[in-house]
């Protein structure tokens, strides 16, 4: 008994001895104490918590040397490897988490929509439930700053540039024939379903080292890449009917969309204005397919879209007493093919390929015009993470380009053509060094065959959080493109046009409230200018053209002061000159207002189940050329006002009633003036307005959804 008595106390003893005491104080950068972070030793149950003061202490039978771990939220963890006899009386320091909610964002010139951005300034809803823009995703972007609402085209223009100069991009790759066909003075549509999409990213300026061949804009857009359940779509509307079916598997899935619009019983009941008579009105049948399958370390994705429109429409001209009739027809089909996957240690790779083929046939009276357009893009990109302050970005890419056109007139056959080969590569990299200060340095470098020239642009864009709710950003880069088709078909000597840009952004965000305000200048360079009235096959090309844009955009969005009130307000001022295309002098161009404004609305009605809102747009007066008084681009036109109002009215869970009418207070906008090319016996040019096709335009539409999650229903997408 007195034996075991004693093994007992001499195994107590040695226990005792074995034990160690892990103690210390943590601390953020700054000294100050922080209570609550968790400490422990790694593979065991030993640890404890801080204190206020932040001290900790606890004991471990553990030997030898061991890992202390020491984590708190919107830090970053902390291990500590050492002899455990040497863990007591510990200084530790954690380092604040950049990727935690309120860090830093470079977001210079860039707008994001999608739940995944923290940059948001527009929810993946907003796209489709803006008042007045009719389910284009193009024309909710330009309720945005530094856009134009140029009403006669409908395609982006972004601080001063043409449409042109704005390039589009799905899953990364780029789409070469985005708008909808159309004719003069018809506005154009996005091409694609706004509803295949759940992150958009709509840069003015200062993009990404990624993208190229881009002088003012880029808008990339991100396919869906899970979708929740299986679900089918039915829509009946005023100007057609749509079906959209998904279907859901345990790794992959398929989403296939269908669309048919035709006017002609819309405008048998609300006819154009005289200036826009269809004989055979606006018809398009479209479809789109989403495939996307899930491997073991990333995502493949295959997205394809065809559309064929047609239409017929009399077109006024002041050099001819009767009309032309102009008669189009366009098939247009986009494929892409992108896979992101994982490689381990932090490396990703997204490779990817997009294909697009658009053939145009317009007959305008005694002419016929064909053209065939086949573009490639061959893209390969990686990103290696180090860690949470530096990422670095590498890719190449491959664009290609093969144009050829047919003009007819008098049984003459006149044609044209150019193929065009870029290479380009990009390295770039983000710097993370606190949650107040962040850069991103990158440069791209291209090789033009068409030119066999080799062009270097860098970028730079740097944040600095001034405050919790506060921050400025500052971006800075060199840009060029690749004149478009109708000059590159007649001219094989040009250059690469230019842009350089300068931004400076103010940001203040605040649960439920945004405010931005960015200021800009925009340099050009090698602009194309031409000595004839259009681009002809006998004019004189050269790269001499120059401009500038600079101004100041606004935007403010509310989401809180009203319950159940959403709105924003946008405002822009721009001061732009160019000297090219055809131009005597340096002047604004036509499609450019130096005001433009727009206020959103939308609020929820609990007792009638309805959403309902408006938008109001504004811009002050553009250019045009008055060749019956002296000057260039010497007279503006009016200013452009547009109220429109929508109303979403749930029937039932998963039926919706839809209404929409835009400006609805009539206002006869005029977006220019066509002038006769030789005055009249009184020495006198005359002229007609470029007005809108309709003082109006109304939708109903009536959309059922059919899921096994009863709550579904569309209203997300309208």
């Amino acid at each position: 008994m007195k034996l075991s008595v004693c093994f007992l106390f001499l195994f107590m003893s040695f226990t005792s001895v074995a034990q160690h005491t892990i103690s210390g104080r943590v601390t953020d950068r700054s000294g100050n104490p922080i209570g609550g972070a968790n400490v422990y030793l790694k593979n065991s149950y030993a640890g404890g918590n801080t204190d206020e003061d932040g001290k900790f202490s606890f004991t471990s039978t553990l030997d030898g040397e061991q890992i202390l771990v020491i984590s708190f939220i919107a830090f970053e963890s902390t291990e500590l490897k050492s002899k455990i006899s040497q863990m007591n009386k510990l200084e530790i320091r954690l380092r604040a988490d950049v990727n935690s909610l309120d860090a830093v964002v470079l977001n210079a010139g860039s707008f994001s929509a999608g739940d995944q951005s923290r940059a948001s300034v527009l929810k993946p809803l907003d796209v489709v439930t803006t008042a007045g823009v009719a389910g284009d995703f193009i024309a909710a972007l330009q309720t945005l700053p530094g856009t134009q609402a140029v009403g006669e085209d409908g395609r982006l223009f972004v601080r001063g540039g043409t449409a042109e100069e704005t390039q589009i991009f799905i899953d990364g790759l780029r789409v070469f024939q985005p708008y909808t066909a159309t004719a003069q003075n018809l506005p154009a549509r996005g091409r694609y379903s706004p509803f295949l999409f759940d992150g958009i990213s709509f840069s003015t300026g200062g993009y990404s080292a990624e993208y190229g061949q881009a002088l003012s804009s880029v808008l990339t857009l991100a396919t869906i890449d899970e979708p929740d359940q299986n679900q089918t779509d039915i829509s009946i509307m005023t100007v057609g009917a749509g079906l959209g079916h998904t279907k859901k598997w345990d790794s992959s899935s398929v989403s296939i969309n269908t669309t048919y619009i035709n006017l002609s019983p819309y405008q048998e009941l609300i006819p154009n204005n005289p200036d826009f008579e269809f004989k055979k009105p606006f018809e398009n049948l479209s479809g789109e397919a989403v495939f996307r399958k899930k491997t073991s370390k990333g995502l493949f994705k295959l997205y394809t879209a065809l559309d064929r429109t047609n239409f017929e429409i009399y077109q006024p001209d002041e050099n001819f007493t009767g009309r032309n009739l102009v008669d189009l027809t366009n098939l247009n089909l986009y494929a892409n093919t992108s896979y992101e996957g994982n490689l381990g240690q932090g490396w990703k790779i997204a490779p990817g390929f997009s294909f697009s083929r658009a053939n145009n046939e317009i007959f305008i009276d005694e002419v016929t015009l064909k053209n065939r357009e086949n573009a490639a893009h061959l893209k390969l990109k990686t990103t290696k993470r180090y860690n949470n302050r530096l990422k670095f970005h590498a890719g190449l890419e491959y664009f290609y380009t093969d144009f050829m056109e047919d003009y007819m007139e008098d049984s003459q056959i006149f044609s044209a053509s150019y193929t065009n080969n870029i290479l380009a590569g990009f390295i770039e990299s983000d710097f993370i060094f606190s949650k107040k200060f962040a850069v991103k340095a990158g440069l791209r470098s291209s090789y033009l065959k068409f030119n066999d020239l080799i062009e270097f642009s860098p970028r730079l864009a740097a944040a600095y959080k001034l405050t919790h709710s506060q921050q400025i950003s500052l971006a800075y880069g060199n840009y060029h493109q690749q004149p478009v088709a109708d000059y590159l078909k007649y001219s094989k000597s040009l250059q690469p046009e230019k842009a350089q840009h300068f931004i400076l952004n103010y940001q203040y965000s605040k649960k439920g409230y945004l405010f931005r305000s960015e200021a800009y200048y925009k340099n050009y360079s090698d602009l194309v200018k031409f000595d004839t009235a259009s681009p002809e096959f006998n004019s004189s090309y050269s790269n001499k053209g120059v401009g500038y844009a600079r101004g100041l955009d606004l935007f403010f969005r509310d989401d809180k002061t009203i319950n159940r009130l959403e709105y924003w307000l946008s405002y822009s001022f721009i001061d732009t000159e160019r000297d090219y295309r055809n131009y005597p002098v340096s002047a604004t161009p036509d499609f450019v207002a130096n005001h433009a404004a727009s206020l959103v609305t939308k609020y929820w009605i609990e007792d009638w189940q309805s959403q309902i809102g408006f938008s109001y747009n504004f811009s002050s007066g553009r250019p045009f050329e008055n060749p019956n008084t002296p000057g260039f681009l010497n007279e503006r036109t009016k200013n452009y006002n547009n109220l429109s109002f929508n109303w979403a009215y749930l029937i039932s869970q998963q039926k919706i009633l839809y209404f929409s009418i835009s400006n609805i207070m009539g206002s006869n906008n005029i977006f220019g003036y066509q002038y006769s090319n030789t005055p009249d016996t009184n020495g006198n040019f005359i002229s007609r307005p470029i007005q809108q096709a309709a003082d109006r335009f109304v939708f109903l539409g009536f959309f059922w959804t059919i899921s096994v999650d009863k709550n579904k229903n569309q209203l997300n997408n309208l």
